[in-house]
């Protein structure tokens, strides 16, 4: 009887060290932890350039792995076709003129995003997460307008695109600097926070040094929620890898550029799983827009999707999306469910359990039923801006093309008529019943006046640097 009653007591004691200090699941005062967020951002991405995507020559191993454990999402958007403007509404959940960024910006703008916005680290902040950025920021070089400014305890990255600021008479045959294997042509900064670490950087480094600081980060914060943006500098050209994933043949440098991301993509996953914090962190996977098809074999493919980047047609703007969360969110599961990237801000609000109500007007709205597999989109409708001007609109299997007229240098003009397409069964745009539904057209282009005049009422400026 006492041997039975000494075991009893060994058990109780055992389940109140366990409910007391166990695991990583508590907090104290026996609160929920909010989860971890990892959010990888590629940059110049095209929707087939993933194996689970459909592509027949680029192998993702780790992150057709990320797709069986988790879920794809086949209708996920970017908000831009260009980098600047797709950031900003990643990071502030709106479209990109609501908050002033519409184009790319370079080393001469003297303009960045408003330090007053909220972005999703500034949101986490509220709930104490430690917060990173690893990568390509590309919402102002400026100081006042680097990541640390935006709610970011620690940056490491280039502030703009690794093709920018060219050394004086540089030449820019991307084959050629892909077989000398350097960076010569291009000026570009690495910084940390915000000091200036190697100009020019060394950018066959950049893949394998980002992931160092993003798995470090990992490691140093596994104990404590953290939110780690981990946006990639590639595949934007110039395309540049590590020795281990070289091929001299300039054909193969887009494939083996993702392959290396795909071996980054693997060393987080890798890591998390380590530290026993896998079922407590959402990892979220996708590019900030279409492939730079211009570039050819240096850039990727939207296929079956219709053009690429700097286009609102579907390959410049539906990207391709992964989400992981063992135990939370579904796996090995495909949604065609309606989303984009200006979603991730109010949906990780969402599950982190921090309030919006008292935020600045954001068009974002919560995912989470979607994402994790309780519902359906909380979204039926995107707005398709390029620049500060509406190019199309999409509401359930609907999507209607504008019509405009295209400028073009030393030739016509270029009519582009209205169009109107049922995105399920003409993925690539290419049959046009806008006669068929002359309501459906009528309603849908009521719809994008009324809200263009709407967000132009309540926009915001971008921020400035003050005059010398």
């Amino acid at each position: 009887m006492n041997h039975v009653m000494m075991s009893m007591s060994h058990c109780f004691l055992a389940i109140l060290l366990f409910l007391l200090f166990g695991g990583h699941h508590a907090q104290a005062g026996g609160k929920q932890r909010p989860p971890n967020f990892i959010l990888i951002f590629v940059d110049d991405q095209g929707y087939q350039d993933l194996g689970c995507f459909g592509s027949a020559h680029i192998k993702t191993p780790h992150l057709d792995r990320m797709a069986r454990e988790g879920t794809r999402f086949t209708d996920f958007y970017a908000l831009a076709p260009v980098c600047s403007a797709s950031r900003a509404a990643l990071m502030t959940g709106c479209y990109p003129p609501r908050v002033g960024i519409t184009g790319v910006l370079f080393p001469r703008h003297r303009m960045g995003l408003n330090p007053e916005e909220v972005t999703i680290a500034k949101m986490l902040k509220r709930k104490e997460y430690a917060t990173a950025c690893v990568g390509k920021w590309h919402l102002g070089h400026h100081p006042q307008f680097l990541p640390t400014r935006h709610g970011f305890d620690r940056y490491y990255g280039i502030p703009y695109s690794n093709d920018m600021d060219p050394k004086k008479g540089a030449s820019r045959n991307l084959d050629r600097a892909w077989m000398e294997k350097d960076g010569s042509p291009w000026n570009v900064p690495l910084l940390r926070d915000d000091v200036e670490v190697e100009r020019p950087v060394r950018q066959e480094t950049l893949t394998r040094r980002y992931t160092e600081e993003a798995v470090r980060f990992i490691r140093t914060n596994a104990e404590r929620p953290f939110f780690l943006y981990f946006p990639h500098t590639m595949p934007h050209i110039p395309l540049f890898v590590s020795e281990e994933f070289y091929d001299s043949d300039p054909h193969r440098a887009y494939a083996v550029t993702i392959a290396e991301i795909d071996w980054s993509v693997g060393q987080v996953l890798d890591t998390v799983r380590s530290l026993g914090i896998d079922e407590e962190t959402m990892v979220v996977y996708t590019s900030d827009n279409g492939p730079w098809l211009g570039m050819k074999h240096h850039g990727g493919s939207a296929l079956p999707l219709r053009d690429g980047k700097f286009s609102t047609y579907e390959g410049g703007m539906r990207v391709p999306c992964l989400m992981r969360w063992p135990g939370r969110i579904p796996s090995d599961r495909v949604s065609d469910g309606i989303g984009a990237a200006f979603d991730l801000l109010p949906t990780f609000a969402a599950l982190a359990g921090v309030s919006l109500d008292q935020d600045p007007l954001m068009d974002g709205v919560d995912l989470s039923d979607l994402v994790l597999g309780r519902g359906p989109s909380a979204r039926n409708e995107l707005i398709y801006y390029k620049g500060a001007n509406i190019q199309a609109i999409r509401r359930g299997p609907w999507k209607l093309n504008l019509g405009r007229v295209q400028r073009r240098r030393n030739r016509d003009d270029l009519v582009i008529p209205p169009t109107l397409h049922h995105l399920p069964s003409d993925l690539g745009e290419k049959k046009n019943v806008i006669d068929a539904h002359p309501d459906l057209v009528a309603s849908l282009h009521q719809r994008v006046r009324e809200f263009g005049e709407a967000l132009k009422a309540t926009s915001r400026p971008a921020g400035t640097l003050d005059s010398p």
